[in-house]
């Protein structure tokens, strides 16, 4: 007993300063927002944006090349992730985005760099979307790019291929490019790329999930159609281009947010600016001035340098720190819990979006990930924000609450699963055009986001609704054969375990079940020696790294609450909480380099400041409540 009061005190003083150092982040109007830290492809597209456009400073210029400077590894490249490998194409844009800066090819550290380049097979090698920015500025044949015609803004939402078919941050991507490859400009710098090239023939994006015969046979045909594509492409119908293209144009500029954003996400964003710029709309047009300045909002200059945000998080922070504060114990009335629930009041968004086109019946009442992408609320952060509402109690959240229940369920997929963003986004065509050699361009339903809806509308007493029972059958058909489940929007089977195992417990299944006793035994298995967890990166394409990484708080944190949840008590629990008492900083928090949330798994991964935090203070406090019933339990049964 006085162990377990001992791991209990640490567990409470590290709780006490995690809890203090978090509302000491809140902002005075109510929110909470950690940076979202990518990788520099980020900074230099910005400068490949700007120079395209004409408006590069020599100031902004220095200040995002201290940056990709800074980022660079031993080995000459830059990686996606820390500590991760180095990824071709974000070298390719980062040693352009220094020629661009004045760096010379002969500076050793572009040497090295050009030196990488060439064994990870030259930019012939590159992403698709790379060898666009090539070509924007000479450095590649358009000729030599896949086609996505313009026109296809006129395929209906039933037809094969249409834009609905598209995630949504693919398709606000997709729709300005056909604009940008459709008129092809090119803008020549003052260098070139020789010492980039090998010789060799640019490498086929290659996709799995398909047979080998079906594989060849679906290459085929969308090879043949990509001839026919570029055939078109020399002599389209002039009318139907022009029309197409104004229709583009119009679709783009009608989804701009109003912080100047598109969606809130870099790549829609710099596309759109382009493809306008080419459509005739000047730098002093509201739609420009406004989608530039709207950058500064996602700019951060520190020390010199200045480096960009792909997106930002308060919605889905906020709604995440009124659940840890929650958990802390903090009481619901307390002043910092009253501001946010208010914020998140008023983030509601209660007009249509894309959504609509595959449930036009389903009235509106979620919420968006950011400040201001109104046309994109999301099932993930509406299910966290009705928890957070839920929980804080206040009257005046009652109606926002219903309705985004009762918009949540309607945005189920016909198995029963939910995914982010759209409702029966699955066409997995999609992933077989040439054009799409990175990143998840469809939006099918995960076992994370699954997860935290059976939780949201169970925590509302909707655990018997058929909405959650065909959740929830979902999740048990997703479970992997060896107890976890795969963590679509964090890293990544630990993400996606942490997440269904609360989930089940709110449905009612009970810890005795299969399923939850095999999830615990996955968790336990991959529990690190020194008592925390952590799985990297490279688990999306290697299954070697499953469960395997550098611990970090907030992976260690997901842990912990899925073995809560499943009524776990023991050592495990016992060994996950001393280590992060024991790794905590001085000022409460805790240092987390690695990353653990993710963009496109295999492709685009973020490192959310805020994890690090608010997770260790759910954790902490849920253990320290269950501890709690636990003694109470004790002392009652004693003889």
């Amino acid at each position: 007993m006085t162990a377990l009061v001992t791991a209990a005190s640490r567990a409470a003083t590290a709780l006490e300063a995690a809890r203090d150092h978090l509302l000491a982040l809140q902002s005075p109007e109510g929110w909470w927002k950690g940076e979202l830290q990518t990788n520099v492809t980020m900074d230099a597209e910005d400068l490949l944006l700007r120079e395209f456009l004409g408006v590069r400073t020599g100031a902004e210029t220095a200040e995002a090349a201290r940056w990709i400077r800074s980022q660079q590894q031993a080995g000459g490249g830059w990686a996606n992730f820390h500590d991760g490998p180095a990824d071709l194409s974000t070298t390719v844009e980062a040693y352009v985005a220094l020629r661009l800066a004045g760096d010379p090819p002969s500076a050793p550290h572009l040497r090295a760099a050009a030196d990488l380049v060439r064994d990870l097979g030259g930019v012939e090698s590159a992403r698709v979307f790379t060898r666009i920015w090539l070509a924007l500025f000479g450095l590649w044949r358009w000729e030599d790019l896949p086609v996505i015609p313009p026109e296809i803004v006129f395929l209906p939402p039933w037809c094969p291929l249409n834009v609905y078919d598209w995630a949504c941050w693919a398709r606000q991507t997709i729709v300005p490019l056909t604009i940008v490859t459709a008129h092809r400009p090119v803008r020549p710098l003052p260098f070139g790329l020789a010492e980039l090239r090998t010789g060799r023939r640019p490498r086929r994006a290659t996709r799995t999930g398909l047979d080998t015969v079906v594989d060849t046979v679906v290459d085929t045909a969308f090879a043949a159609l990509d001839h026919a594509l570029h055939r078109y492409e020399r002599r389209p119908l002039a009318g139907l281009r022009r029309a197409a293209l104004r229709r583009a144009a119009e679709w783009v500029v009608a989804r701009q947010e109003d912080d100047g954003s598109w969606g809130g996400i870099q790549p829609p964003w710099v596309y759109s600016l382009i493809a306008l710029h080419l459509s005739g709309y000047d730098a002093a047009h509201p739609v420009m001035r406004r989608g530039l300045a709207g950058l500064d909002r996602f700019t951060i200059r520190e020390d010199g340098t200045r480096r960009l945000e792909a997106c930002q998080s308060p919605v889905w922070d906020t709604a995440l720190a009124v659940i840890a504060l929650l958990d802390a114990g903090l009481p619901r009335e307390h002043p910092a819990l009253d501001r946010a629930g208010e914020w998140l009041l008023r983030e509601e968004i209660r007009g249509p979006g894309d959504w609509a086109v595959r449930r036009p019946g389903l009235a509106p009442g979620g919420w968006a990930f950011e400040f201001d992408n109104d046309g994109y609320p999301d099932v993930d952060d509406t299910a966290e924000v009705i928890l957070a509402l839920g929980r804080w109690g206040r009257p005046a959240a009652r109606d926002a609450v219903r309705r985004g229940l009762r918009w949540t369920a309607g945005m189920a997929s016909r198995d029963g699963g939910f995914a982010a963003f759209d409702a029966d986004n699955t066409r997995a065509l999609c992933l077989r055009l040439p054009f799409c050699d990175f990143g998840a361009v469809i939006d099918p339903p995960s076992a994370d986001v699954t997860a935290h809806v059976v939780e949201a509308l169970a925590a509302e007493g909707e655990a018997r609704s058929p909405a959650v029972r065909r959740a929830v059958t979902w999740l048990l058909r997703a479970q992997e054969p060896g107890g976890s489940w795969f963590g679509r929007w964090g890293a990544n089977h630990v993400y996606g375990t942490g997440a269904v195992l609360p989930a089940l417990a709110a449905a009612g299944v009970p810890p005795a079940a299969p399923c939850v006793r095999r999830a615990v035994a996955w968790l336990e298995a991959h529990q690190h020696p020194g008592g925390g967890w952590g799985e990297d990166m490279r688990s999306y394409r290697d299954p070697a790294w499953i469960g395997r990484g550098e611990p970090t708080a907030s992976q260690t944190a997901w842990a912990l609450i899925g073995l809560l949840a499943a009524g776990e008590r023991g050592p495990a629990v016992e060994r996950g909480v001393a280590w992060l008492a024991g790794t905590q900083r001085p000022d409460g928090t805790w240092d987390e380099p690695h990353y653990t949330g993710t963009g496109f798994p295999g492709d685009f991964f973020i490192n959310y400041h805020l994890y690090r935090l608010v997770f260790p203070v759910s954790a902490l406090g849920r253990y320290l409540r269950a501890g709690e019933g636990t003694r109470e339990g004790t002392r009652e049964g004693a003889p």
